[in-house]
């Protein structure tokens, strides 16, 4: 009977630090990626495989450095608490380096910038934040369009969703008047959804880097993404992937090839 109580608190063990921080597979640690399977073109899901520019490019450097990885989905109000409880090695989501954010995780070096979208449809007489204000504007709960919105049109009625497709279903179906979303993925959904008369009425850029998150202390795995972006970086992958997800997208001269 002893014998097999410890069994089971053995393998109960077991199974929790396997979900907190990779598994093992002959010795070598599988590193937990917790990513989005909705949110083109950083983060999703396609035919089985998660995808996008962010985990292309985190696949890239794990190539380099010769590290394996697991993807899996989450929203992307509790990625960053995941991230730092160790549920996930890693996010991958394109994650704003924010000031508040920086107290509950560590990143990587800026492998991108942030700029969002403001979309209506056609003909609904939304220009630019001041337009918002009196409307109901849906934005992701916790991302940088939450944060954006408060500070830029507080007279605009803030309807928060957990994931990109819930604010775009509503703004389809005109239950919110305007979202704001990345620039890149808003322009994504123009293009996909003629029918709805969907449009970008203004693109907002800002200077806020993306980086990879990580639970705070962990210097060790954070060097080795540093090391092997540099590397993805220099051979043209980077500008390869952006070119490939974000035509559209400037390059900026730290990222273009050495």
């Amino acid at each position: 009977m002893k014998k097999t109580l410890v069994a089971g608190l053995t393998a109960a063990l077991l199974a929790v630090l396997t979900a907190c921080g990779g598994s093992d597979s002959g010795g070598e640690k599988t590193l937990r990626v917790g990513t989005l399977s909705d949110s083109k073109p950083n983060a999703y899901q396609e035919n089985g495989q998660f995808t996008g520019f962010d985990n292309e490019l985190l696949k890239a450097i794990a190539a380099k450095q010769n590290l394996k990885l697991e993807f899996a989905a989450t929203e992307f109000s509790a990625l960053l608490g995941q991230v730092a409880a160790g549920t996930f090695d890693i996010g991958s989501a394109g994650i704003s380096q924010t000031e508040p954010r920086k107290k509950t995780v560590d990143f990587s070096a800026a492998y991108n910038y942030q700029a969002l979208g403001i979309e209506a449809k056609d003909g609904a007489g939304i220009t630019d934040e001041k337009s918002l204000a009196g409307k109901r504007v849906g934005v992701v709960q916790g991302t940088v369009s939450d944060t954006w919105l408060g500070e830029n049109s507080p007279q605009a009625q803030a309807v928060r969703f957990p994931n990109d497709a819930a604010a775009l279903a509503a703004l389809k179906t005109s239950a919110i008047d305007a979202a704001v979303f990345d620039q890149a993925t808003a322009e994504d959904y123009a293009a996909k959804n003629a029918d709805a008369k969907l449009k970008v009425t203004k693109a907002i850029v800002t200077n806020l880097p993306h980086g990879f998150a990580f639970k705070k202390g962990n210097t060790e795995l954070i060097n080795k993404i540093n090391e092997g972006l540099k590397a993805v970086i220099a051979d043209g992958t980077w500008e390869k992937l952006i070119k490939q997800f974000e035509p559209n997208a400037p390059i900026p001269a730290e990222f273009k090839a050495k």
